[in-house]
């Protein structure tokens, strides 16, 4: 449940949508927030300050700077960065509204991210990337991109250092591309050119299509080697990043590089105290150094890795003395790879099985389960890495919860319902063939943070299908295809929802977030039953409607006792299915009563639509549901909630009828105490009313505070929740209504 006296804080965990702001922190009459060009480089974006949440950001674009930057007069402006799960690259559509475009996204997760801003005149056109062209070009290789730097648990060792090391860049003449070529150098926090023993020295290349800068612009070697050198974690080193955009890479390192940076640094010579480490291109260029130079550098790391070519006798396999040369002259081998997305994924399991079958002495540190062929993987395999060289051997295993290297495959295409969802929780969405001539292909979706929905590209196949696959945290989603800005039904998916034709639902099982613990399904015998109940409305020209019931398990219609009753209502746009099919009420019920954390009730979700709500639940649902099941018609056995329209519904009918419902929640609330309203006997015929809301993202927030507002001055007793990040959505909602149930019924 929501703990209501947290205090504000940016403490992380996988359950960070806990409430981080009491009632009193939050101040109903609070401002809304504004940007802070302090927070990032780009002065286009910015930490919106007085959020109840921390670490939400605004991106805003003045309209009048896209076209100058584009050429594009933009009817589709986005900012595009590795928003998505696993920090997958994703674009957030940007509204347009006095004279700018915005969005805005977050709590994100402390660490570093990547964006650019975007535009195409239609969504069937090629976006066109750009950025704000006052702030600094942050990214050698792609100059529309900058980054943003999220402080705070889990990424100190991202951070700046006061007095930490340096940077220079040194040239050099190549002989194997006739011509002059650059390195950069980054030197350890009170480096000393006349020390007596000379530093150790670690080299690294780069991916194809990267920078060798990117190491700093992306990777943030700096941070990571000053932190660990500060701290004492590793040893202090000077680290040479070369550019692998060669043919002959031995070379190149060996004849060039080596000799320019020994003569420019005070640098060891010794192969005892050099490694090497590559991402991609980098690391097979880095192992096959391995191979064909094998008595040059002691350590070897491979990031997203392989090994091909001639390895050593021409058939394609190490020989065992080319194998015992290895093991002789190298102290540590150590492959890296991220999880299944990560391009690298099999090639890096068929290189660790090469190297054991050869008989090489190697490290694996097995898969990461969080990121793919990302930068925010190899941030972390840099900050492994640079802990074992040149140091005793420590523990030789897998960093702590990664997964063993073993052989992955998706289904073939079009043989499975979709998504694919594998026991790590990596989603795989495809399309059919009949979207083979799109242009651009997105799943929309709320795989945000907090929630949000961004837009996801999904790569085309050589079948004309189109895919995605990412690890996707434990939880209910909802998502759909966009197809040249036209939304479609992933028909693959046989789950449905009535109210949004074109979405589809997925679970994935686990229990490492909130939502994921109480949407995972317990075993069948653990289930209520969900019904649907009849019953007529008072709706014009529309008098039968329908209702979804949920039992508990052992429920019995003969029991002497009158079971307790949830009145549960939807929102705007939205009907009596949508708790079942999106808010997944059912699974969220279930697991609230096998932990023991509610009583036995039953639930009714019925229609809210088009009715006079406060006539409609006193005269015609709860006179049906009393009918057909065995439920109290007593007030204080009765409790009615709702979210957005349904919550005004609820407030509407607890003003009417003080003392009808004892118990009464309000999700993404509005609405304000009516001046005749009888306050005494509200106070007196309610246990509970208890509001939830999103933070500013949720476009009701500034109504909520006015609710809070008004039952305040009139004295009407309530609680008000601590804040839950998120925008108006079913995240927010589901989380609000397992806070509320085991409240009910209590005492």
């Amino acid at each position: 449940m929501i703990n209501d006296h947290a205090r504000p804080s940016r403490r992380r965990s996988r359950r960070s949508w806990v409430a981080m702001a009491t009632v009193a922190a939050v101040g109903a009459t609070s401002l809304l927030a504004t940007q802070s060009a302090a927070a990032a480089e780009d002065p286009w974006v910015g930490e919106l300050l007085n959020n109840p949440i921390a670490d939400v950001y605004r991106f805003t674009v003045p309209n009048a700077a896209v076209e100058p930057a584009t050429g594009v007069a933009g009817s589709v402006v986005a900012v595009e960065g590795n928003f998505a799960p696993g920090k997958t690259w994703t674009t957030l559509n940007m509204g347009s509204s006095g004279g700018n475009w915005s969005s805005t996204i977050g709590p994100l997760e402390p660490g570093l991210y990547y964006y650019q801003y975007s535009a195409r005149p239609s969504w069937g056109e090629d976006a066109v990337p750009f950025r704000n062209p006052a702030s600094p070009q942050e990214v050698t290789s792609n100059p529309a991109m900058n980054t943003l730097f999220v402080p705070g648990p889990g990424a100190e060792w991202l951070a700046d250092v006061p007095e930490g090391g340096a940077l220079e860049e040194i040239s050099y003449a190549s002989t194997v591309s006739d011509e002059e070529r650059s390195a950069l150098v980054w030197t350890p926090p009170g480096y000393d050119q006349d020390r007596a023993e000379p530093y150790p020295v670690l080299y690294l290349l780069q991916d194809e299509g990267q920078s060798y800068r990117e190491w700093v612009e992306l990777g943030r070697l700096s941070q990571i080697l000053d932190n660990l050198t500060v701290d004492g974690d590793a040893e202090p080193m000077v680290v040479v990043m070369g550019d692998g955009e060669v043919d002959d890479v031995r070379d190149e390192v060996v004849k060039n590089l080596v000799p320019a940076a020994e003569d420019a640094f005070h640098i060891s010579d010794d192969a005892e105290d050099r490694a090497i480490a590559g991402i991609g291109r980098g690391a097979d260029q880095a192992l096959s150094l391995l191979v064909d130079a094998t008595k040059e550098f002691s350590n070897v790391g491979s990031f997203s890795g392989d090994l091909e070519g001639d390895l050593g006798n021409g058939s394609g396999k190490i020989s065992k003395g080319k194998a015992k040369q290895i093991n002789d002259a190298t102290d540590l081998i150590r492959l890296y790879v991220g999880n299944v997305t990560d391009p690298s994924y099999n090639a890096t399991v068929d290189l660790a099985d090469k190297l054991d079958a050869a008989g090489v002495e190697f490290q694996s540190d097995g898969s990461d389960p969080e990121t793919g062929g990302t930068w925010d993987t190899w941030q972390k395999n840099l900050h492994d890495f640079a802990q074992r060289v040149f140091q005793a051997p420590g523990d030789t295993g897998p960093s702590e919860g990664h997964l063993p290297l073993e052989p992955h495959a998706l289904p073939a295409p079009g043989t499975t319902p979709t998504p694919w969802i594998d026991e790590n929780g990596v989603v795989t969405f495809e399309t059919g063939t009949e979207f083979a001539d799109a242009n651009n292909v997105t799943v929309w979706g709320n795989f945000g943070p907090a929630g949000s929905w961004p837009r996801t590209p999904m790569t085309k196949q050589d079948d004309g299908r189109w895919r995605l696959t990412m690890p996707v945290e434990s939880g209910s989603y909802y998502y759909k295809f966009v197809v040249e800005g036209v939304d479609h039904k992933d028909q693959a998916n046989p789950t449905t929802v009535l109210s949004e034709r074109n979405w589809s639902t997925f679970q994935v099982p686990g229990d490492e977030t909130l939502r994921g613990e109480y949407t995972t399904p317990v075993a069948p015998e653990a289930r209520g039953d969900v019904e649907v109940m009849n019953y007529t409305s008072s709706a014009n020209g529309n008098p039968e409607r329908s209702a979804y019931v949920w039992t508990p398990p052992g429920y019995d219609a003969e029991r002497e006792e009158p079971y307790p009753v949830f009145y549960l209502q939807h929102g705007g746009g939205q009907t009596w299915t949508d708790w079942i099919e999106v808010g997944f009420a059912a699974q969220i019920l279930d697991n609230h009563y096998a932990k023991g954390e509610i009583v036995p009730m039953v639930v009714v979700m019925a229609n809210g639509n088009g009715v006079n709500f406060p006539n409609e639940i006193t005269q015609r649902i709860t006179v049906a549901a009393e009918a057909q099941y065995n439920v109290s018609d007593e007030g204080e056995q009765r409790a009615l909630a709702g979210l957005s329209m349904g919550s005004g519904h609820t407030l509407t009918t607890l003003w009417a009828h003080p003392g009808e419902f004892a118990y009464i929640g309000g999700m993404s609330a509005f609405g304000s105490v009516p001046a005749g309203a009888d306050v005494d006997a509200i106070n007196e015929g309610t246990e509970l009313i208890r509001i939830y809301s999103g933070d500013t993202q949720d476009f009701t927030y500034g109504a909520t505070l006015s609710l809070i507002d008004s039952m305040t001055n009139r004295g009407v007793e309530h609680e008000f929740a601590p804040i839950i990040a998120g925008p108006h959505s079913w995240d927010v909602w589901q989380k609000s209504l397992i806070d509320f149930l085991p409240r009910l019924f209590q005492g």
